[in-house]
């Protein structure tokens, strides 16, 4: 039994990443700490466990072998640099942190003591997105020149994101730096490392940060990736499309369709796909496996930096006002 603490329940995936560690039978949780007392105290007495307001206390505890980071991202180089040096494997949600400096300082610490990293990546490990990491790798659209994804909620226009995800100090930006999190990392991992960034962000609800946004990833062989994303759209389907010289992609929700020269023997102009790859295990469930010995984790502290290089890169370029190298 994997004996996690919850670390803050600032973030609106904690309470449900609560409830998967312990679906399974294989993690409990005996401990939570938390910024703000009173939710950290709520919280513990929801799962019997001991309530902290000194981090450094329940890091001391031998009885802890994880903890879950749902914290303020800007206090994430802090807490996972202590959790590390205390022995602690650390699965937490992205950003990694807020500066490149920090997530190395993170890397180094958890290399050091040799304890397991996972961070929350969970587009990557969906059928129809490692589909498309298939057909990048295969050739089966050639040389590829454009990609798009966009992931957008109406959290901002329908008031229901809770407002500290608007303090720009916390969060480190608004919707990018959130939601836009996704596509920001599913373009660097079908397009491969980016050399430049271009952002173009909107405010339309005044919560003082973006909630419509959009960055243009360019990449040394001259492609180019837009990442897209807003908390102003009721029912905006994910949507991903990758296209190259021999072929397109469009995946549209879970649909996903494919136009390729490469297959043009075996299919016919746009086609559904229907043979999907099987979906990889949660990342919360990729972290269990790995602390049992039973197998890997698909992302972790390069995963993490690469992603926090982007979003630096982004919102460098929103304050310069110009296109920023990478």
């Amino acid at each position: 039994m994997i004996r996690l603490a919850m670390l803050s329940y600032w973030h609106v995936h904690a309470r449900g990443y609560a409830r998967e560690f312990t679906q399974g039978g294989k993690a409990m949780i005996t401990a939570v700490w938390d910024e703000i007392p009173e939710r950290g105290r709520e919280q513990a007495a929801i799962w019997g466990a001991p309530f902290y307001e000194n981090l450094d206390d329940l890091l001391a505890r031998e009885d802890i072998d994880a903890v879950c980071v749902t914290a303020p991202t800007n206090m994430h180089g802090e807490i996972m640099v202590k959790a590390a040096k205390a022995g602690k494997h650390i699965f937490t949600e992205k950003v990694m942190a807020l500066t490149v400096e920090e997530c190395r300082q993170i890397a180094e610490a958890v290399r050091e003591n040799g304890v397991q990293f996972c961070i929350s990546f969970p587009h990557r490990t969906q059928p129809h997105n490692l589909f498309a990491k298939k057909a990048v790798e295969q050739g089966w659209l050639g040389r590829i020149s454009y990609m798009r994804v966009r992931n957008a909620h109406d959290g901002a226009s329908s008031d229901w994101l809770p407002p500290h995800f608007y303090d720009a100090t916390q969060c480190g930006g608004g919707a990018m730096m959130d939601l836009g999190a996704h596509p920001m990392y599913l373009c660097r991992w079908l397009m491969g490392k980016p050399v430049a960034i271009s952002s173009t962000y909107t405010e339309m609800t005044g919560h003082g940060v973006e909630d419509n946004a959009v960055s243009v990833i360019e990449f040394g062989d001259g492609a180019i990736a837009v990442s897209e994303t807003g908390f102003m759209t009721p029912n905006s389907p994910f949507m991903l499309e990758i296209y190259g010289t021999e072929g397109g992609l469009i995946i549209t929700g879970d649909e996903v369709k494919i136009n390729s020269r490469k297959l043009s023997g075996e299919v016919q102009g746009w086609t559904v796909v229907s043979d999907l790859p099987k979906a990889l295990p949660s990342p919360i469930n990729q972290f269990i496996a790995a602390l049992e010995g039973e197998g890997e984790i698909a992302f972790g502290l390069e995963e993490g930096i690469q992603l926090t290089e982007l979003m630096v890169g982004a919102y460098a370029s929103l304050k310069e006002g110009k296109r920023v190298a990478l």
